[in-house]
């Protein structure tokens, strides 16, 4: 219980500092009692407060599973992946441009427009020939990847398995993981971008490449 003293208490006390110990016995002292609830005790907020929903945000949503074995794969999707780390690892420039052409339609290599593909890589790669390139597309291609949009027209493969993870939940392992393919720089960009930006390859069911490309 709390209790709070009237203004006619308060001017009383007052006078007794004016006329003594005697005075004091005198008067009485009105006081008010006012109880206090389990909501004032414990600092919640009261029944008719406005309540804060939980948003998407909030709830707990499950990991995508990362998977590294082809042998998951269909054998569209595992022949395409083949043909594309058989090119990037001979330095063949040549190689990937048949299997390029090869495909079903021209994939994306770029978000803006582009001429030959196999000049923009070239252009594209640190050493001018494409080797940097091709260098990248192994490691990405090296890296564990994911089953997304099941059963939907966008339905797809996708390598590394960063480009559809929260960065913010990589274990140890798996920022060694990472770290093959981009630097801590790379990395921290991305972090406060919230999403991977680095080069992604992405394949269908029947193993048609719609891209190999980096940015948003």
């Amino acid at each position: 219980m709390r209790r709070i003293f009237s203004a006619t208490g308060l001017a009383l006390f007052a006078a007794l500092g004016a006329n003594g110990a005697m005075a004091a016995k005198a008067l009485s002292v009105q006081t008010e009692t006012i109880p206090v609830t389990s909501d004032t005790q414990s600092g919640t907020a009261p029944p008719d407060a406005p309540k804060v929903k939980a948003t998407e945000a909030d709830t707990d949503l499950p990991l995508p599973e990362v998977l590294y074995s082809t042998d998951y794969l269909p054998k569209p999707v595992a022949r395409m992946h083949s043909q594309l780390k058989e090119a990037a690892l001979l330095g063949d420039m040549k190689r990937l441009r048949m299997v390029l052409e090869s495909n079903e339609l021209p994939p994306t290599l770029s978000f803006g427009e582009i001429g030959d593909p196999i000049e923009f890589l070239k252009q594209s790669s640190g050493d001018g020939e494409g080797f940097e390139i091709l260098a990248i597309l192994a490691d990405v291609l090296d890296a564990g990847f994911i089953h997304v949009d099941k059963g939907t027209p966008q339905e797809m493969y996708v390598w590394p398995y960063f480009a559809r993870y929260p960065l913010h939940d990589l274990t140890p392992e798996q920022k060694v993981e990472l770290f093959r393919i981009v630097t801590a720089g790379d990395f921290a960009e991305m972090q406060e971008f919230g999403a991977w930006s680095f080069y992604r390859v992405g394949i269908g069911p029947d193993g048609t490449l719609h891209y190999f490309v980096a940015g948003d």
